[in-house]
């Protein structure tokens, strides 16, 4: 089992579209992960039917019992956070304030704050359109530790893989270099960087591609829409071939990537026959050989 982490140092490079038509074009011999938790929307475009849901654990929270406070204001006046208010008779913790740092329920003198260990999200294994399975995730509400998510779901996804004999884990991984990104290359065999032809997509192109030679990573790269700005993309070709970096496709602007997106279709399912459906699928073949020799 072999896994690709497709990945973008910005949002809106097209990763996400790109990450759905391979997992669309592997059909059952991937199990597809999905580690944008901030802003999941992958199984949009394969039709995941959430079948299996399971709660997220992570971090603590305050809660002050009011049948023990005295109301005394320890915690209130010790909050870094304001996450404490005041009530008539009690003290009351705002949850999405809380950062569970425990020091309220340290210098409480009546023991009235407990920490509880709080809900962070919800994992999903999916069955999708192309007869494979699909793991993924959504962050609760304010909810902090995404990076710990993201590994939770990358585990959960290679455990079924391994369970079920599959060749690849695709995974979508978050835009930027934090945390979650960091968690989603953990273990990735090959590593996609998708980029644009704009100045922004270049830099972050740079910020991204440092981040992987950290963890020393197998990396390609896609340049995709790379005629809406011809100087900026052999600008980055540049780049790359300094950094050594395969160039597996440059993907011209097309109306048909919109047009798929309208209808929740990747567009290697919308129009095969299109030219950059085509190169799409030459690139996963490309994949598909680079990861027979890691």
């Amino acid at each position: 089992m072999r896994e690709v982490v497709v990945i973008s140092g910005k949002g809106g490079t097209g990763k996400t579209s790109l990450s759905a038509s391979f997992a669309y074009l592997a059909r059952q011999d991937a199990v597809v992960c999905d580690c944008d938790v901030d802003a999941a929307n992958m199984h949009l475009l394969l039709d995941a039917n959430f079948k299996e849901q399971s709660d997220f654990y992570s971090g603590e929270i305050a809660v002050i019992d009011p049948q023990l406070c005295t109301n005394c204001g320890e915690c209130f006046d010790v909050c870094r956070f304001d996450a404490i208010t005041k009530e008539t008779n009690f003290h009351v913790v705002d949850p999405i304030s809380c950062e569970g740092c425990h020091y309220c329920s340290r210098i409480c003198p009546d023991d009235a704050i407990e920490m509880v260990t709080q809900k962070a999200g919800d994992i999903f294994i999916s069955d999708i359109k192309n007869g494979a399975r699909m793991v993924h995730a959504k962050l609760g509400f304010g909810a902090e530790n995404s990076g710990k998510l993201v590994a939770k779901v990358k585990s959960v996804a290679k455990e079924l893989a391994l369970k079920e004999d599959k060749k690849y884990v695709i995974t979508d991984g978050s835009p930027g270099i934090g945390c979650p990104v960091i968690s989603s290359l953990s273990g990735a065999n090959l590593v996609l960087l998708v980029t644009e032809a704009t100045v922004s997509g270049l830099h972050d192109l740079k910020r991204v591609h440092a981040l992987t030679k950290t963890f020393n990573l197998k990396v390609v790269c896609i340049i995709n829409k790379y005629d809406l700005n011809r100087k900026i993309t052999n600008q980055i070709r540049e780049y790359l071939s300094s950094e050594k970096v395969q160039l597996l496709a440059s993907l011209a602007y097309d109306e048909n990537f919109t047009k798929a997106l309208s209808v929740a279709k990747p567009i290697v399912e919308f129009d095969e026959n299109c030219e950059i459906a085509k190169q799409i699928k030459l690139s996963w073949k490309n994949i598909k050989n680079i990861l027979k020799d890691i």
